[in-house]
């Protein structure tokens, strides 16, 4: 018997299909932070845990103010964030399962090398004093980011909340973008230290402040609630939660360097 060109077609794009719909089966959507793609991290991470699982993972970069939102919509499967306070309060509003630490790295701030506000040290909120002092140029993100969420916990306890200084500015941009508007202005800013050090345009731009254990920047994982989206791909993105936390993606993150200096530390389980 022989089949039409037209059955033969159809019956190929019903194979594609099908093909299709199984390798989206296996892809997951996990809505993450900037600093975890612009620091090079994912480019890093992903390949190995598809060796390890073989499923594909999606990422949509935003702030972390925007990547919860993500979760609460049902528009990503697994958030990879940065902001305790929010992320605990995403799991008590019932929009995430359980939240788990997974990395850290710290906070630094960063100037013009000759640091004409007088920052350098260890002390952040003193930092920030001379910055509104001196109505030094600062760029903020002001995109509702963990970095944004961590800057203005700063800005409060230098008691500084309203009172930032004439030049300080909100791009409502992403990291990569706020560290290229800092290096052509001359002005300062709160950078996590993996984009930092993936950063290329550096100008004269030099890290001014560290040290502090207030600068401390914990990550943290959450499985988005499939009794909030029932279509959340459980099975695959707790595979990807899985792996994180336990010694196969631990021991990935702490091989992850740049220049040979490590940029996220892993801590799962403290």
């Amino acid at each position: 018997m022989t089949i039409s060109k037209s059955l033969w077609r159809t019956a190929l794009g019903a194979a594609l299909t099908l093909a299709s719909l199984a390798a989206s089966a296996q892809a997951i959507v996990v809505a993450s932070t900037t600093s975890t793609e612009q620091s090079g991290l994912f480019a890093y991470l992903l390949p190995e845990f598809k060796k390890a699982s073989g499923i594909d993972v999606k990422v949509v970069a935003l702030g972390t103010g925007q990547a919860i939102d993500m979760g609460r919509r049902g528009d990503a499967d697994v958030l990879f964030v940065h902001d305790q306070v929010a992320e605990e309060k995403v799991v008590a509003e019932g929009f995430a399962v359980k939240r788990l630490p997974v990395m850290y790295n710290d906070f630094v701030l960063i100037g013009p090398a000759a640091d004409p506000a007088k920052t350098k040290g260890n002390d952040i909120v003193e930092a920030l004093k001379k910055l509104a002092s001196g109505n030094a140029a600062f760029i903020s993100r002001g995109d509702k980011s963990g970095t944004h969420a961590a800057e203005l916990r700063f800005w409060n306890m230098a008691q500084l909340a309203d009172k930032k200084g004439a030049g300080y500015k909100e791009c409502g941009c992403g990291m990569g973008p706020a560290l290229n508007i800092a290096s052509s202005s001359g002005a300062y800013l709160l950078a996590d230290r993996g984009t930092w050090l993936n950063f290329k345009n550096r100008g004269d731009l030099a890290v001014l402040v560290e040290g502090d254990k207030r600068l401390f920047n914990q990550y943290g994982v959450m499985l988005v609630n499939p009794a909030k989206h029932a279509h959340v791909k459980v099975a695959e993105g707790q595979k990807f939660i899985d792996w994180l936390v336990t010694a196969p993606g631990q021991g990935v993150i702490a091989g992850y360097k740049i220049g040979g200096e490590s940029v996220f530390f892993p801590n799962a389980g403290k």
